[in-house]
């Protein structure tokens, strides 16, 4: 009875052994939530302003509440991604102003080289409508992933930084802030100054 004891031990000892040596373990990859994008439709902004352009349907256009800010100064909200576009107007009433406000802008952009991957610069320029600008598109672990302005150069300035309310994450926010972008590109492409 013993030497079956013994032996049963012993082979469910190598057999657990054996069972236990399996090299073609694969882990499993690692997964990210799916993000349901919606249809693009697009709203006409005529607000009072001295410009128009079109923005998102399913995106929010709200006043700025905080207490400095201008008039013209709006958040573009887009809920579903917790994510706003942060749009500033000024009149301008200097070249000073002018070149002021633009490397204001420069500036803005390259704060976020300490942590961006790379940053883009694409020259805005509609001769037929007056618009001109710098479209900056930031990439990397930054707060802001787009910034750009637009200026008639004589008048108007109008600035653009977009904000997710969260922990940047570049890898996981990429393909949202390319959802958006095209949202940004769509609004620049539709710009208009009021004369």
């Amino acid at each position: 009875m013993i030497k079956n004891l013994v032996l049963w031990s012993m082979l469910l000892f190598i057999c657990s052994v054996s069972a236990c040596n399996n090299e073609s373990y694969v882990p499993k990859p690692r997964g990210y939530f799916h993000i349901k994008f919606p249809k693009k439709e697009y709203l006409n902004y005529n607000e009072g302003c001295p410009f128009t352009f079109e923005y998102p349907k399913y995106a929010s256009m709200e006043a700025d509440k905080e207490r400095d800010a201008g008039n013209c100064w709006n958040n573009l909200n887009f809920p579903q991604f917790n994510a706003r576009l942060h749009l500033t107007y000024y009149d301008i009433s200097s070249a000073k102003e002018y070149y002021g406000l633009v490397e204001d802008a420069r500036t803005l952009a390259f704060k976020h080289t300490v942590k961006a991957n790379a940053i883009d610069q694409k020259l805005i320029n509609f001769p037929d409508r007056k618009v001109y600008g710098v479209y900056y598109a930031i990439e990397g672990n930054t707060a802001s992933s787009v910034q750009f302005f637009l200026t008639d150069s004589a008048k108007h300035y109008f600035r653009g930084a977009l904000y997710f309310n969260e922990r940047p994450q570049y890898d996981s926010i990429a393909p949202v802030v390319s959802f958006i972008k095209k949202d940004i590109e769509r609004m620049i492409d539709t710009f208009k100054w009021k004369q």
